[in-house]
């Protein structure tokens, strides 16, 4: 496989490709397929029908006829169930031009297949019969598919009807007798629903799991608008008071100033006193002194992955309560951040918070499955991760992404005590 990004042309091996994928896609992918099982069975069907009585061989002309018709068949049943699938998962598509293709095919075909053997003076038993009034009910089945995704199932039942009561003169024209030809396109009909009902539940699933996957990415935007909001919440607490405060003792010293009282200085020095209290606070709130709990980010953490789905494996520890109160913050928000980047960056069905000593240091280990098998940078730039090692870093911590296993991504951050 060849992709282009960034005007360079990178070979890709299918595997690759595969791993590459979201979850989604790879289950859109199998998904998909098994829809196109459908028409694409047609092939080997008609090939074992049109060499299954090697003491009466059929005529070239008519064997030759049977597969071009049915090698037509099977692709443009492909790209009428593509289309329709598209179609079903509201993207832009062409679908009926395809479905129209597809059907006024599939009774042509069937007609052509036929007309190219009949056989007048058939004996009256099945053996005896035309070979193509079998490809033809195995032309009207594979053309079920594609009705059943692209079109609502309150049409796409009487299409498939109509379509084999179009088909049904034929057969008696090939010289297939009455009883036998009303066998076979009653077989077609009543196997009908069971393969408008497996196309239509594959596409539904394929639908469901975009929609699952867009609630996951909704409920990931949702707890980053959700720490957002707590930081302002935040500087609201801490800023709100004290600029209502400078804005009244300034217009206090302002009056005080008109009329030439000395109590004026007094006042601005107090507005200098808040305005410098005002700006540590903001560097306080913005560094993460203030409010990361480690035992409650963690109870946090826990609690927002499992409702994503996500196995989350906690282990803090016994020693975790002894550790200093800016050590057990700044960790606080490693779990945090930690946390909104495997909702945010991953597709994870397990997730492991591990805290541990070594060596007078405090080493929290963060590792998440559901990482797509593409190249990562070295250092591991994520979008949160250069504020993390900005936190450990006031407290002498560091912040380092090891090597993990494919399709894992592994964080440690480990801070002296």
């Amino acid at each position: 496989m060849i992709e282009q990004g960034d005007g360079k042309m990178e070979i890709r091996s299918p595997m690759r490709a595969w791993r590459g994928f979201g979850k989604p896609k790879r289950s859109e992918l199998y998904l998909r397929w098994s829809i196109y099982l459908m028409p694409l069975v047609m092939l080997p069907i008609a090939f074992l029908i049109t060499n299954s009585r090697a003491d009466q061989p059929h005529p070239p002309a008519a064997t030759r006829v049977t597969l071009v018709v049915t090698l037509a068949a099977v692709l443009l049943d492909l790209r009428a169930c593509g289309t329709s699938l598209d179609h079903y998962l509201n993207r832009p598509t062409d679908h009926r031009r395809w479905l129209l293709a597809s059907g006024a095919f599939t009774v042509a075909g069937c007609w052509a297949v036929l007309l190219a053997h009949p056989v007048p003076d058939a004996p009256g038993g099945p053996a005896g019969q035309p070979f193509t009034a079998a490809i033809a009910t195995i032309l009207l089945s594979g053309g079920f598919g594609p009705l059943a995704v692209g079109l609502p199932l309150r049409w796409a039942f009487p299409v498939a009807l109509g379509q084999i009561l179009l088909v049904a003169p034929a057969m008696l024209l090939a010289g297939v007798t009455p009883g036998f030809a009303v066998g076979l396109l009653v077989g077609d009909a009543v196997g009908m629903p069971f393969v408008v009902a497996s196309c239509r539940s594959f596409a539904w699933l394929t639908s469901v799991v975009w929609e699952l996957d867009a609630a996951r990415e909704t409920q990931s935007r949702l707890a980053v608008a959700e720490e957002r909001l707590r930081f302002s919440r935040d500087l609201h607490d801490v800023m709100g008071r004290n600029l209502t405060t400078i804005a009244l003792k300034s217009e206090l010293a302002v009056q005080f100033a008109r009329r030439g009282r000395p109590e004026a200085a007094d006042q601005m020095a107090e507005v200098q006193r808040i305005a410098q209290e005002s700006q540590r606070e903001v560097r306080d709130v913005v560094r993460g002194y203030r409010t990361a709990d480690l035992h409650a980010e963690a109870i946090g953490a826990s609690a927002v992955l499992r409702s994503a789905d996500i196995a989350c494996e906690i282990d803090l520890g016994e020693d975790a309560d002894r550790l200093p109160t800016a050590v057990q913050s700044v960790l606080g928000w490693v779990i945090r951040e930690g946390t909104t980047n495997v909702l945010r960056h991953s597709e994870a069905a397990h997730c492991l918070i591990r805290l541990r000593l070594e060596e007078g240091r405090a080493v929290l280990e963060l590792e998440n499955d559901g990482v797509p098998g593409l190249p990562r940078p070295s250092r591991g730039g994520g979008a949160g991760l250069p504020g993390l090692r900005e936190r450990l870093a006031a407290h002498d911590g560091e912040l380092t992404v090891p090597p993990a296993r494919t399709g894992t991504f592994r964080v440690l951050a480990s801070v002296p005590i």
